[in-house]
């Protein structure tokens, strides 16, 4: 049996080349939003939209990413908690907080219990996604190459997270 390539295939793929992975397309083709009955706070899909800006919707509902160096986030410095966008938990402190030079706001540990993972396949091969314990909101990936202690790299989206200075 052939498989036929649409559109929507070639602009994955080429999202994928270009650095963009997990651009609202590929979530469109196979990502799936972490469901709400699993996660304590539960909300339609309806009040998601009401609640988010389009672009928070579109990465914590839709697991989708946000494009690299755009999020305040990343330049944040100040002592405090990145909070979920989508529910308020708190997730990482500051103090975990690294530059990456990816382009996402990058942590080498989150808060206890603040997060869950899962393995995709968005892209095809497995990565362990990353995503609030509360709401089950897409946060982002961590990789195994990150700094001591952990060795890990929470790369998440800066518009799934809220900052508060402490």
């Amino acid at each position: 049996m052939q498989k036929t390539v649409t559109n929507t295939d070639r602009r994955s793929a080429l999202a994928l080349f270009a650095g963009v992975a997990a651009m609202p397309v590929l979530a469109a083709c196979g990502g799936a939003p972490a469901e709400a009955k699993s996660f304590p706070i539960q909300r339609s899909d309806a009040e998601w939209q009401k609640r988010l800006t389009a672009e928070q919707y579109r990465v914590l509902r839709k697991a989708a990413t946000e494009r690299p160096y755009t999020s305040p986030l990343n330049k944040e410095k100040r002592a405090g908690i990145f909070h979920c966008a989508g529910c308020n938990n708190a997730l990482y402190s500051s103090k975990t907080k690294f530059e990456s030079g990816t382009g996402w706001p990058s942590f080498w540990k989150p808060l206890a219990g603040a997060i869950g993972t899962s393995t995709d396949y968005k892209i095809g091969y497995p990565r362990t996604e990353v995503h609030c314990a509360d709401c089950g909101g897409h946060l982002g990936h961590v990789f195994d190459d990150g700094p001591k202690p952990t060795s890990k790299r929470y790369c998440m989206n800066g518009v799934a997270m809220t900052f508060r200075p402490a």
